[in-house]
C-alpha cells in the first residue's frame, strides 16, 4: 500500500441479534468478532483505526430509495405545500395563505384532485390570483395546473390551464428552473436530509441529463443517475454503461437505469388500465410496445438496464412484454395494478418490481372511485412476493416522503388513520420488506460495502410493540457510507 488506509470500528453494535463488533477498512466490512479493539489496534496496515462505542446499537445494512426525483424532492421542499387540499378552491386559499407578498412566480406542489368534487381549472387561481403568474405541480408529478399568467408565460394554451404527462413534465422543470447554483445546494442539503433517515443510497430517476451532476458537490448518499429516452443517444455516444461514473460527477454517482414511461398515473387517471374508469376511458398508453421494444433493445446492448414505469394492469403488461421480447435486465416502476397471470413472469423474466408502499395507503380511496372493478388486483405486494419477485422499496419523493421507514410501515401495514389495514393480505413480512428496503441486502456481512445505518431499537421490536407508528418514528443514530459517517447523532 502506498499509505495507510482509514479504518473504523464499531464497537458493541446488535447485530443478528447479538452484540459484537465490526471493523470497517477500505470501504468494506472486513471483520465482525466478539472483541475487535485490540486486534484492530494492531493491525499496522490499516494505521490509526477510529473506535466508534456504540452501545448496543442495532447495526441494519444501509437503506436505499429506488425510485426519487431528487432535484424535484428537494425544490418541492421550499413549495407551497396544498397537499391538505380537499377543493380546487381550498388549494387556491393555501396558495394565497402562504405564498407571501410579491409579483414573482408562485410555485405550489402536491394537489390531489382524484376525490375533489370539481376539476383543477385556471379561473379557480385567478380569483386569488388576477395578476401572478401561479403553477401548482400535482402530488404524482404526472399534472400541473397554472393560473391565467403563468399560462401566458409558459405558452399554455389548454383552456383549462392543466397539462398532464409530457408536457406537465417539461413545465414542471421550466417553472422549476431556478438557476444551476441553486438547484444544486438545494439537492445537495436534501441528501444530507435523507442520510439522517438512514439512507446510503437512491435511484434518481429526474427527468434531467445525467451530466447535471458533473457539476454538483459530493452527495451524502450514493446515486444511481437515470437516464431517459431523450438523452439515451449521449450515454451511447460517450460509452455509458449502468453502473459506470459518470464522468465529471462526484465518486458516489454512477449511472442508473434508461427510465421509460409506459403510462400516466392513477391520481391523474391517465394509468393504462384494462377496465374502464367510470369516467371514461381506460388511461393513457405513452409507450406502446412498438416503440418500448426498439428503446429497450438500444439500452441492452449498450450495457445499461432499464427501469419501465408501468401503474396500470395493462401497462404492466406491456412493460413486461418488451422485457420478455428484448431480454432486458431492470425493473418494473409502480406496478401499482397487475393481471393475476403476469405474476409469476416478475420472477421468470428476473425482472425487479419497485414498488412505493405509501401509494398504497395514499390512494386506498381513489382506487374505491377510479379502479372499482380492478381494486383486487392493486398494489398486489404479497402476490408479488409469493410468485417469487424480488421486491425493491422506494417513495417516489416527493410524491412521498423520502423516509425509508415511512416505506416500511406502509409496507407492512396498510393505514394512516383508525381505519383498518387495507387489503391486509397484500402486507409484506417486516424482514422481507427491510431487505427490500436495503437494496435486497439481508444482514450485515465480511466482505459488504460498508453502507450501514444504526438505530436505537431492533426495527421487529419497534413495531412488535408500537406498530407501524413506531417504526415510522425509528431513530437513526448514525448512517455510514463507504466507511464514512455521512450522519452521526447518538454514538
Amino acid at each position: 500500500m502506498d499509505g495507510p488506509t482509514e479504518a473504523l470500528l464499531l464497537h458493541r453494535v446488535r447485530r443478528a441479534g447479538r452484540v459484537c463488533d465490526v471493523l470497517l477498512a477500505g470501504g468494506r466490512v472486513v471483520a465482525v468478532g466478539d472483541d475487535l479493539r485490540a486486534a484492530a489496534t494492531g493491525l499496522d496496515p490499516l494505521g490509526a483505526v477510529e473506535v466508534v462505542d456504540a452501545g448496543g446499537a442495532v447495526l441494519l445494512p444501509g437503506l436505499v430509495d429506488s425510485h426519487v426525483h431528487l432535484t424535484q424532492w428537494a425544490a418541492a421542499r421550499r413549495r407551497v405545500d396544498v397537499l391538505a387540499a380537499t377543493s380546487a378552491a381550498e388549494a387556491a386559499d393555501l396558495l394565497a395563505r402562504h405564498a407571501g407578498p410579491g409579483t414573482d412566480l408562485v410555485l405550489g406542489h402536491g394537489y390531489r384532485d382524484a376525490l375533489w368534487s370539481g376539476p383543477a381549472h385556471r379561473d379557480v387561481l385567478d380569483v386569488r390570483f388576477p395578476d401572478r403568474p401561479v403553477v401548482v405541480v400535482s402530488a404524482d408529478l404526472h399534472a400541473v395546473w397554472v393560473n391565467s399568467p403563468a399560462a401566458a408565460r409558459f405558452g399554455v394554451a389548454d383552456p383549462t390551464g392543466v397539462l398532464r404527462e409530457g408536457p406537465a413534465m417539461e413545465l414542471i422543470a421550466a417553472a422549476g428552473d431556478v438557476g444551476e447554483a441553486t438547484l444544486d445546494r438545494w439537492v445537495a442539503e436534501a441528501t444530507t436530509v435523507a442520510a439522517a433517515r438512514g439512507v446510503t443510497g437512491v435511484v434518481d430517476l429526474e427527468f434531467a441529463p445525467i451530466g447535471t451532476w458533473s457539476h454538483r458537490a459530493r452527495p451524502d448518499v450514493r446515486i444511481a443517475a437515470g437516464v431517459w429516452p431523450q438523452w439515451l443517444e449521449e450515454a451511447v455516444a460517450a460509452g455509458l454503461r449502468t453502473g459506470d461514473a459518470v464522468p465529471g460527477a462526484p465518486d458516489r454517482v454512477r449511472v442508473g437505469p434508461v427510465k421509460f414511461v409506459v403510462d400516466g398515473s392513477l391520481g391523474t387517471r391517465t394509468a393504462f388500465c384494462h377496465d374502464e374508469y367510470p369516467s371514461g376511458g381506460h388511461g393513457v398508453l405513452r409507450i406502446p410496445l412498438a416503440e418500448l421494444e426498439p428503446g429497450l433493445r438500444r439500452a441492452t446492448s449498450h450495457g445499461l438496464t432499464a427501469a419501465v414505469h408501468a401503474i396500470g394492469d395493462d401497462a404492466v403488461r406491456v412493460a413486461l412484454d418488451g422485457f420478455e421480447a428484448t431480454g432486458a435486465r431492470g425493473s418494473v416502476e409502480h406496478a401499482q395494478q397487475v393481471h393475476p397471470e403476469d405474476l409469476p413472469r416478475f420472477a421468470r423474466l428476473g425482472v425487479l418490481a419497485s414498488v412505493q408502499p405509501r401509494h398504497a395507503v395514499d390512494d386506498r380511496d381513489a382506487v374505491a372511485r377510479h379502479w372499482p372493478r380492478g381494486a383486487e388486483r392493486a398494489y398486489p405486494y404479497a402476490a408479488l412476493r409469493a410468485a417469487g419477485a424480488e421486491l425493491r422499496l422506494g417513495s417516489d419523493a416527493p410524491v412521498a416522503p423520502l423516509d425509508p421507514w415511512d416505506a416500511l410501515a406502509s409496507a407492512v401495514h396498510r393505514s394512516l388513520d383508525e381505519r383498518e389495514p387495507w387489503r391486509p393480505d397484500q402486507h409484506l413480512p417486516l424482514d422481507v420488506a427491510l431487505a427490500a428496503g436495503c437494496g435486497g441486502r439481508r444482514g450485515v456481512h465480511v466482505g459488504d460495502v460498508a453502507d450501514l445505518t444504526l438505530v436505537a431499537v431492533d426495527p421487529a421490536r419497534a413495531f412488535a410493540d408500537g406498530g407501524a407508528d413506531a417504526l415510522r418514528r425509528t431513530e437513526v443514530l448514525a448512517t455510514v457510507l463507504g466507511g464514512e459517517f455521512t450522519h452521526r447523532a447518538g454514538v
